[in-house]
């Protein structure tokens, strides 16, 4: 039997007219939001316990939340450059799919189309200034259980904010009056150094070359050996195993730089205040050419690693970051969902099983990625979304992790 997923047409969700959703008001953009080019950003949030009438239930959720969080029913505007100015709350809301699939839960594994079809797209590689800020789908397989999609445009939030406003809507969905957490998206942050921001908005844009899609899983076993030998968290570990095996993989001259690029969350640092879901990350080049990363020991990556993110306080100043170019193919970009609250999402059934990315969402970065999702309980690992390697590198990227966790085993 083929996989059908069924889809209604898209509506617009707003907040409730008789609760009066304020509109008119801009919401200025921080220098964060501005090191952000207007792309699309996409989730999968898989839960394998079905609610009551999830289309409905959510999208009434949803509708209850954009009274708080006015601004994701809004729209962007932008200047006679084409680059974002500011937020204004126009009340349009936001763009909502119901769907329906004629298979499991299961297949989500095996078929990357259907992975495809569980976000809705925008028309577009870029966010329009016309477009709604975020989009939602809802589907319900035939086996029970449901998958939410969300889609929004990146000056909108990051991975963070995300999270916070798919809880409130969850919150809302189980009967709570209000969300337990007031969001903020007005506040001054400080602003970073203008070519620090020319430099990160000039590094996001659309893809062309051709990557490998692939869903890796790292041992724990790997993880915690890695981790009972240096110390560390485990995103530092994974980092470091990522690190080695793509660069030996991909880069066989030993002189060739092979920088790793890691995206932190700023709110602590930058005093935001609790409930802000604006986009406050910046990123951290940790330095190293290919031989010394490709033939080092592992625990010696972690290190490198560990004092790059010691040193994430000084790009709030400039003095912690270098902004210098280096070939594209070369860099690797890790980032991680964990620990951002999108596995504490419940719209009434429990948290999500597995939170994923549909592929395409991460194709349209000018990095090469890996992205560290949260912990999923069918998987003996730390679950990793790569597009870090092209089609002819990507046996051979994952021979050297298979191998990595052969000569671990060997150790013990």
């Amino acid at each position: 039997m083929s996989i059908v997923v069924t889809k209604s047409s898209p509506v617009l969700v707003a907040g409730p007219p008789e609760l009066g959703t304020p509109t008119g008001s801009i919401i200025n953009l921080s220098s964060f939001d501005k090191c952000f080019a207007p792309i699309p950003v996409a989730l999968l949030l898989v839960f394998d316990q079905l609610i009551d009438y999830p289309v409905e239930t959510i999208k009434q959720a949803l509708s209850q939340a954009l009274v708080l969080y006015h601004p994701m029913a809004g729209r962007l505007v932008t200047g006679p450059d084409g680059e974002p100015i500011h937020i204004l709350c126009t009340g349009e809301g936001v763009s909502f799919v119901g769907a329906s699939a004629n298979c499991s839960l299961d297949q989500l594994t095996t078929s990357p189309l259907l992975v495809g079809d569980l976000a809705v797209r925008y028309p577009d590689e870029y966010c329009r200034p016309g477009d709604a800020m975020l989009l939602m789908q809802v589907t319900e397989f035939a086996c029970g259980g449901f998958v939410v999609g969300v889609t929004w445009n990146h000056v909108l939030a990051d991975a963070a904010g995300m999270a916070q406003f798919l809880q409130a809507v969850g919150e809302l969905a189980r009967g709570m009056p209000a969300p337990s957490v007031v969001p903020v998206r007005s506040q001054v942050l400080p602003c970073l150094p203008p070519a620090m921001v020319a430099a990160a908005r000039s590094r996001i844009r659309v893809g062309t070359e051709e990557m490998a899609s692939l869903d890796i899983t790292i041992s724990w076993s790997l993880v915690g050996h890695i981790r009972a030998e240096c110390g560390g968290s485990v995103f530092d570990a994974v980092a470091a195993v990522l690190w080695q095996c793509r660069t030996r993989a991909v880069i066989s001259d030993p002189d060739t730089p092979a920088p790793l690029v890691l995206a932190s969350n700023m709110r602590g640092l930058v005093g935001a205040k609790r409930g802000y879901y604006g986009n406050c990350v910046m990123r951290q080049r940790v330095h190293a050419k290919g031989g010394t990363v490709a033939s080092g020991d592992v625990k010696d990556l972690v290190k490198l690693i560990r004092l790059a993110k010691e040193k994430i306080p000084g790009l709030l100043t400039g003095g912690g970051g270098d902004q210098k170019p280096n070939p594209r193919y070369s860099t690797l970009v890790v980032t991680s969902l964990r620990k951002l609250g999108l596995d504490a999402v419940d719209f009434g059934r429990g948290r999500p099983a597995r939170v994923m990315l549909p592929l395409r969402s991460v194709e349209r970065t000018a990095t090469n990625p890996c992205v560290v999702c949260p912990p999923c309980m069918a998987m003996d690992g730390v679950n990793v979304i790569s597009l870090c390697v092209k089609p002819e590198h990507a046996d051979g990227f994952l021979r050297e992790l298979a191998a990595m966790h052969m000569h671990m085993h060997a150790r013990l």
